[in-house]
């Protein structure tokens, strides 16, 4: 017989259970920032080793009566579990407790549910969870599975089950269709931002490597941060000014986690799109971190799941403060910037972060010297009015001669106003390969 479940409680004692397979295993101390993250109280935690997980109760009926001493020793009304279980083990975990039980993936769930503050991000946690309900309906209520009967409760004969399954198919279905409004809405933006040719960069990262720390300390954005897992959860977008580059379009995305539940992937997409999209990836790592590599691993995972995996990367060495590390710039074997150690909080390096994005973005910078006909003062006073014109002097002809400077797109922008061919007026090294 199973229990009516009570009021969530808040003192948690934590499940830990180390497995031989290295890509299985997840992290404790992680396990314990996600525990204070969501607001709960560790009451304990007990640790276990197993080759396999156990069908019933994922850990074994002697770890379950030492889980049941330790919920009667502390009064804790919770088991926070650091796996992933399937609805039959919660099931009989609750049964055996007769407390509430949270699997990881529903842990990161409530953390998000908390952190989410736009209608998007709201939308996005509410159709994670309740997918990740759907298959948990029979956990912890009887009258799920009883259908209702006596005077004026006598219906077709449908259970209070299949009515909540109904309710929840409904809903899942009106929430991706506001979703699919909001991605439209996104890719209009992002065409928009493609005709004016506009350059996009995306921050990402491993939570808490202190990504919004450094979107703050470029775009004072006023992002809030703080030292816990995914302090921030919806996108945040902004205007950048680079050097040699102009404006570009910077966006804040949220924190990658180890084994991060594929629905949550799903659920996040239209916001992960921004990834996707972008003209360059800035990947933040937390320099100090002793699994920087695994955490670097879980973020290339990820990236790849959401066909990220191609768009050209620059490095962030962060929290060099930590360090005895100087700020830096380490280059490819072709001299390009890969890598960026600085500090986002005191700002050491952010000077060289900049030249790095420069030099990684304006590769597309033209420099040439132009030769105008007296009758092409329209495009004389459009390059001077992009301060694209470096000295200007008049040859033997009486011709006006410029040497420029400016990033293409703005070159064939104005050609295009002027509805003329901007490949006309370019040297041969500097013209566009055909298809471009």
């Amino acid at each position: 017989m199973f229990f009516e479940r009570p009021d969530a409680g808040e003192t948690a004692v934590l499940v830990h259970v180390d497995f031989p397979d290295e890509h299985a295993r997840e992290d404790p101390g992680e396990f314990l920032e996600l525990v204070r993250s969501a607001g709960a109280t560790a009451a304990t935690l007990l640790t276990a080793s197993r080759n396999r997980p156990d069908t019933r109760t994922f850990i074994g009926s002697g770890k379950l009566e030492e889980l049941r001493a330790m919920l009667a020793a502390h009064k804790a009304e919770l088991v926070l579990f650091n796996h992933g279980l399937s609805p039959s083990q919660e099931r009989n975990l609750e049964r055996e407790l007769n407390c509430r039980v949270l699997d990881r993936t529903s842990l990161i769930l409530d953390i998000f549910a908390q952190r989410a503050r736009t209608h998007e991000g709201k939308l996005q946690v509410e159709l994670a969870q309740l997918e990740h309900a759907s298959t948990r309906l029979v956990r912890g209520w009887t009258h799920l599975e009883r259908q209702a009967g006596g005077i004026g409760g006598r219906g077709p004969g449908e259970t209070q089950l299949e009515t909540d399954r109904r309710l929840l198919r409904g809903r899942i279905k009106a929430i991706h269709k506001q979703l699919n409004k909001v991605r439209k809405q996104r890719e209009q933006n992002r065409r928009a931002r493609a005709r004016a040719e506009i350059s996009s960069i995306s921050l990402v990262g491993y939570t808490n490597a202190g990504k919004s720390t450094l979107f703050n300390a470029l775009t004072d954005a006023r992002v809030y941060q703080a030292d816990q897992l995914f302090a921030t959860l919806d996108p945040t977008l902004r205007r950048l000014e680079i050097d040699d580059v102009g404006p570009v379009i910077m966006a804040d995305t949220v924190g990658f986690i180890r084994h991060l539940p594929h629905k949550l992937v799903e659920a996040f997409q239209a916001t992960l799109q921004e990834a996707v999209d972008a003209s360059l990836l800035v990947h933040v790592i937390d320099a100090a971190d002793p699994d920087r590599e695994l955490n670097v691993e879980q973020v290339d995972e990820v990236l790849e799941e959401i066909g990220a995996d191609g768009v050209p990367m620059l490095k962030v060495m962060n929290k060099i403060d930590q360090l005895d590390g100087a700020p830096r710039i380490e280059r490819d074997g072709d001299g390009v910037p890969d890598t960026v150690w600085l500090s986002a909080r005191d700002g050491r390096g952010i000077d060289l972060l900049y030249q790095a994005l420069s030099e990684r973005l304006a590769y597309d910078v033209i420099d040439f010297s132009l030769t105008l006909a007296p009758e092409q003062g329209k495009l004389r006073a459009g390059l001077h009015e992009l301060n694209a014109v470096q000295s200007e002097y008049f040859d033997d002809n009486g011709r006006p001669v410029l040497d420029v400077r400016l990033q293409r797109r703005d070159f064939n922008q104005l050609m295009a106003r002027l509805g003329e061919r901007a490949d006309t007026y370019l040297p041969e090294a500097l013209k566009e390969p055909a298809g471009w």
